[in-house]
């Protein structure tokens, strides 16, 4: 179950600066000879992987990319200054391919991967350079070199950071339409959702998450029943688990016997995944008369606190009217950015130990 997030980009490398005509005039030289400088390189265009970023819906918003040419030589042997070379954070998995060729120019496979796929001009060379013993004042000079032009595809193959798991027609797939540019098939009858969904839910720049949507689970699922089985183990590489709960179920069965039964096959297919942070999402709010609401959530939590201690927080939303969904995609972003934190800093503390050797 891996999402591609693609985007098209532009990246464009620095000329080189052209080469100085120059020759030196100074009272009492009257035959100062040339003294032009060379021109400067071009910049050059670097990809890096970042663990910082998850997605590349922020390339929508820019897609051009371009370093600083190289400034021209100029007289009393001066060099033109090189053009700054621009590094483009996009995140680990990237791949980069070039559209007019095919060829794979980049696959970034690790945090802190670089690979340059756009190479600056080379510079030109000032006068001084082609003074000779039958030339001793040269008018030549070279122009530096085009800065080298790219338009990259760029896909990511991402694992997604929040599963969503439920009973069929518990709200899956409404959820993930409502807090993403995902757009799986919605109706009233169990099953709609026969393959995997992701997408990205996108909070600000630069703080977003990926979320998927599975096939809904039935009793015996573990056992091969249903067609959520078939992905639930790619829900053990997420970070957070959504249980959704339907309140108000069209067939009048009881939500907190529902709810157990998917707890269950949790544990039989993975105690490892049943272990996993998991947030109990109550929905289907709009269903419930107003005056019933406040009561119908504070049975079902009580009874849930009996038969579930896993649960780490607590949400009640309607995804189909976006009640109280954007805040609980904040709270979302805001735990994982700190797993994240916890994970870079393990990371941390497991390289330095590596590192010191023993007493």
């Amino acid at each position: 179950m891996k999402f591609v997030d693609e985007a098209r980009i532009k990246v464009i490398a620095g000329d080189g600066g052209n080469g100085a005509l120059s020759f030196r005039r100074e009272k009492y030289i009257p035959r100062g000879g040339p003294d032009g400088g060379d021109g400067g390189h071009g910049g050059s265009v670097i990809l890096r992987a970042t663990d910082n970023l998850n997605t590349l819906a922020d390339f929508r918003h820019q897609r051009t990319w371009s370093a600083k040419r190289g400034e021209n030589g100029r007289g009393r042997n001066c060099s033109g200054a090189a053009g700054e070379d621009i590094t483009v954070d996009v995140p680990v998995g990237t791949v980069a391919t070039d559209r007019e060729t095919g060829e794979v120019v980049a696959d970034l496979g690790a945090a802190g991967d670089e690979v340059l796929v756009a190479q600056g001009g080379y510079r030109g060379l000032g006068n001084t350079r082609f003074k000779s013993s039958v030339n001793q004042a040269p008018r030549k000079t070279t122009d530096g070199t085009k800065g080298q032009r790219r338009e990259l595809q760029l896909e990511l193959k991402v694992l997604a950071d929040v599963g969503l798991l439920g009973l069929p027609n518990a709200g899956k797939s409404t959820l993930i339409s409502q807090l993403s540019e995902a757009r799986p098939k919605v109706a009233d009858y169990p099953f709609t959702t026969l393959h995997p969904h992701l997408g990205v839910v996108s909070i600000e720049p630069h703080r977003s998450f990926v979320m998927a949507d599975i096939p809904g689970l039935i009793e015996g699922a573990a056992d091969g029943q249903g067609l959520g089985v078939r992905f639930l183990k790619h829900l053990a590489r997420t970070r957070i688990l959504l249980h959704l709960v339907d309140v108000a179920p069209i067939d009048g069965s009881d939500p907190v016997q529902g709810a157990t039964a998917i707890i269950a096959e949790l544990e039989a297919h993975s105690e490892e995944l049943a272990s996993r942070e998991r947030w109990l999402v109550l929905n289907k709010l709009d269903l419930l008369p107003e005056d019933e609401r406040d009561a119908c959530i504070s049975a079902l939590t009580e009874a849930l606190a009996d038969t579930d201690a896993g649960v780490a927080r607590q949400y009640a939303v309607s995804a189909a009217t976006g009640l109280d969904c954007r805040q609980l995609a904040a709270d979302l972003m805001s735990r994982l950015e700190l797993l994240r934190e916890e994970a870079l800093e393990a990371a941390r503390t497991e390289a330095r130990r590596a590192a010191t050797p023993d007493a």
